[in-house]
């Protein structure tokens, strides 16, 4: 880089790491060896000479100045920008407000280009909207004007860096230690969950806690959005959508129900969707149906039935023309379990409700709570306290469970002895 280089400003600094970055690999490749030309082997210091000035371009881009503390400090949760005076973060489950502030709208807006910069993408006036996902794995949502009326809009959920399991979840309390035990077994017996939840409740790193489970034998292909699975197993694809940009072609958009219908091709044992949103609703069920057991998905809802009506909804989008009572029986038929998760008022996320599937009574689903979080006072520090209580019914799918043999496992949880299966 140039001398003076200290002296320019950040666009400057980029555009100048891009130049003599592209100049390089024009060098190393060749002018003139055609666009589908095989590249040479480059020796070890041309490889060195592009991770430098890769390595130069990250580290101009990744400082957000008077953010990057926010950004870094572990127990923050998420950093919302709603105007250049107006900074909050989510800590320990608590929005609250934060002393930073930056000089004008202005700053907002070159730390968001700084951000789509980052993943390739612009900020184009014609449409100032992105949604992307940072090389850490921390989803970006960024709104600018005239589409946000007081300033641009930035909000950062930050990937957790620490790997959350079952096991602590139990001990933050998220769950007990027998509901801990419930989902294990739910993991490795292959049942059709449903993760539900509110914003911000925790949907994703459940997903990621239960899927810990599976056999490492099997084959997953995960979808998602931006992707923030972080499986274990040996055997996993994953799959993350191609969002419309303004600067290409409306075809080369991918998205999410484009990618569970090619899942379906992969010769997958599991389909894990990080969300459904839309008409993939349809073939998530689908694939449920035909022969892919164990998938799982999450779904914005606040109540397991509210979950239902947004499943039934979401399939109504695909435009299929099929009567209510047909997209009943397949979600009925399709999922076995719902886990209600949500972030209750003391910011402290609990699972809710674990309810089952049991079948339709005429136009109806019916299902059967297994285990409920029961809110039973409030301590000295505002913390609520409550039970996780198994309701006492005994699950339908025991069959399952005996045949995965985990059935032993599932009596010394719930503390009884299971009925004798034929």
């Amino acid at each position: 880089m140039h001398p003076e280089s200290h002296s320019y400003s950040l666009e400057q600094k980029v555009f100048e790491l891009e130049r003599q970055l592209f100049e390089l690999r024009q060098s190393i490749n060749g002018n003139g060896s055609g666009m589908y030309a095989p590249a040479p082997a480059l020796t070890c210091s041309e490889q060195l000479a592009i991770d430098k000035l890769t390595d130069e371009m990250v580290l101009e881009l990744s400082n957000m100045g008077p953010l990057t503390p926010l950004l870094e400090d572990d127990n923050i949760n998420d950093v919302l920008i709603n105007r250049h005076d107006s900074i909050y973060i989510e800590r320990f489950g608590k929005l609250e407000r934060t002393g930073i502030t930056l000089p004008d709208d202005t700053a907002v807006l070159k730390i968001a280009e700084q951000i789509v910069r980052l993943v390739g993408r612009k900020l184009n006036p014609l449409r100032p909207l992105v949604d992307a996902r940072l090389l850490d794995g921390s989803r970006v949502n960024i709104i600018a004007p005239p589409l946000a009326v007081d300033g641009t809009c930035i909000s950062i959920r930050k990937f957790a860096k620490r790997e959350i399991t079952l096991d602590i979840m139990r001990e933050q309390k998220n769950v007990s230690a027998e509901l801990a035990e419930f989902l294990k077994i739910i993991g490795r017996c292959r049942l059709n969950v449903i993760i539900s939840g509110g914003t911000g409740s925790g949907k994703t790193t459940l997903l990621n806690a239960m899927s810990q489970h599976i056999d490492a034998e099997e084959r997953i292909v995960t979808i998602e959005d931006a992707a923030e699975l972080r499986l274990q197993q040996p055997h996993v694809v994953r799959l993350e959508t191609k969002p419309f940009s303004t600067t290409g072609r409306p075809e080369e958009e991918v998205s999410m129900r484009d990618l569970v219908k090619n899942a379906l091709r992969m010769r997958p044992d599991r389909i894990l969707v990080g969300e459904v949103r839309g008409p993939e609703a349809f073939d998530m069920m689908q694939a449920m149906n035909t022969g892919h057991e164990g998938s799982l998905t999450t779904i914005h809802a606040n109540h397991p039935r509210d979950c239902l009506s947004r499943l039934e909804n979401m399939i109504g989008m695909a435009n299929l023309g099929l009567p209510i009572r047909s997209i009943r029986h397949q979600a009925a038929s399709a999922i076995q379990l719902i886990v209600q998760i949500s972030r209750m008022r003391d910011g402290h996320r609990r699972i809710q409700y674990v309810s089952e599937i049991t079948g339709m009574e005429q136009e109806t689903i019916v299902m059967q709570d297994l285990f409920v979080f029961n809110v039973t006072g409030e301590d000295k520090e505002g913390k609520l306290t409550g039970d996780f209580k198994w309701t006492g019914i005994m699950p339908r799918f025991l069959r399952r469970v005996a045949y995965y043999k985990e059935d032993e496992r599932l009596a010394r949880c719930l503390g009884v002895r299971l009925p004798k299966l034929n």
